[in-house]
């Protein structure tokens, strides 16, 4: 008995303790090899240390945990934030890729200007990779698709940018295969060439994906229905791309939407209505697409939309008096398109901030209550209508109104009146 109780009272409090000083030592031992990794890598990268953050305040006299841009748990680096350092070279065969705990890497607006190098591969516990606007170029590495517990990833470049990066050999289905976990894909400006069936079917293998971003990425049409099983896209952007085909009625199905961007994409058809009913929805961009006809549904309260832009399609209809149920938004533009009817009521969108509703074939008046209490509107442009009667000296009292286009309409009143009843910051024209 007395040796049971010997054994649980001391030995294994001694077992414990003796535990805890290896595993400390080990720990500390793993950080003193990360720290040398992390000096060793700045000492690699070209950087100028007048507009660094980050890298110039490195040194051996601190703990590497406490360095800016360097995230540590149980007693290993899992994060590195190099963004913004102004770094142009010294990443390829450098210590980085030796940092096998990291899981979260971001070396976005930087200036490498070269390809990205395949050791990326060798990072296999990486989690998030953002490489967006880092100046890298040319085909994105086939190892980059080995990194199968990756969530996030941002190769995007901007879309002026040249040359360019590209995802051709290895070709898009081929990439994705392996990344089953991804949830957020931002492509923007990298080059992709597929087709419709093509790219909709690879992205299709990534169940999880919440927000897939893809302009500019010289993909073409039409959509295939295989993306309609993305159930839980949040935000699709596929702006500037040769798509020209209709919008799928399936991405009204959509219950998790919140951006949906797909503007000057040569789309054409009928533009599905149920997607402006959707209750999670905050961004609508569809401008520039001259052959996407449409009319506007009664909106439902509660709607979640904050910016909707239509400009240049070919929408046409009665502009429907629901759209006041439209509260939460702060930019709309329907200008360019065959809007007809009267002008509605927007005193109940308070937080309205940009109003274009021009070169449309509008009529009636406009009256005291348009506009009423609308303390945050900067912008209404309704010129190029059919609208008639007498300017409202009311339009010229709203506080924050710095430009109202009114020309080529019908309407009356003296110019030097309404300019005298403007507040000094506001341009009539």
């Amino acid at each position: 008995m007395r040796i049971h109780q010997i054994f649980f009272h001391i030995f294994i409090p001694l077992c414990m303790i003796y535990l805890n000083i290896i595993i400390n030592v080990a720990t500390c031992h793993r950080l003193d090899h990360q720290q040398f990794l992390l000096l060793h890598l700045k000492d690699s990268l070209l950087f100028n240390p007048a507009t660094s953050k980050k890298l110039v305040y490195w040194n051996q006299s601190s703990d590497c945990c406490q360095w800016n841009g360097v995230t540590c748990s149980k007693g290993g680096v899992i994060g590195l934030d190099l963004s913004e350092e102004f770094i142009f070279g010294g990443l390829d065969n450098s210590s980085l890729f030796e940092l096998e705990y990291l899981q979260r890497l971001n070396l976005a607006y930087n200036d490498f200007n070269s390809s990205i190098p395949v050791n990326f591969g060798k990072l296999k516990s990486l989690r998030y990779l953002n490489l967006s606007n880092a100046g890298f170029h040319g085909q994105i590495p086939n190892e980059i698709s080995h990194l199968t517990d990756l969530t996030t990833l941002d190769l995007s470049t901007p879309l002026t940018s040249q040359p360019i990066l590209k995802l051709q050999n290895p070709n898009i289905a081929m990439f994705l295969q392996n990344l089953a976990k991804i949830t957020e894909l931002y492509l923007d400006g990298v080059m992709v060439s597929a087709e419709g069936k093509e790219w909709c079917h690879a992205l299709s293998s990534l169940q999880n994906l919440e927000v897939l971003s893809m302009s500019s990425c010289n993909i073409s049409g039409p959509i295939d229905s295989s993306l309609a099983t993305l159930e839980k896209l949040a935000i699709v952007r596929l702006s500037l791309n040769d798509i020209s085909s209709s919008v799928p009625e399936f991405f009204a199905n959509f219950s998790n939407l919140n951006v949906l961007e797909i503007s000057s994409c040569s789309l054409n058809g009928l533009f599905p209505k149920g997607i402006f009913q959707l209750q999670t929805l905050k961004v609508l961009d569809i401008s520039n697409n001259k052959d996407l006809h449409g009319v506007l549904p009664n909106f439902l309260p509660h709607a979640a939309l904050h910016t909707m832009n239509l400009s240049k399609t070919d929408f046409s209809g009665k502009l429907p008096g629901s759209i006041s149920n439209l509260t939460q938004l702060v930019q709309l533009d329907l200008s360019f398109n065959r809007f007809t009817g009267p002008l509605p009521s927007f005193k109940m969108v308070k937080n309205l901030r940009y109003l274009s509703i021009s070169n449309n074939n509008l009529t009636g008046v406009i009256t005291t209550t348009h506009f009423e209490g609308l303390e945050n509107l900067l912008y209404i442009n309704l010129g190029d209508n059919y609208l008639s009667g007498n300017i409202p000296m009311s339009l010229f009292t709203l506080l924050s109104l710095q430009e109202l286009t009114l020309s080529h309409n019908g309407l009356n009143g003296l110019l030097y009146e309404l300019t005298n009843a403007s507040s000094s910051k506001l341009e009539l024209i």
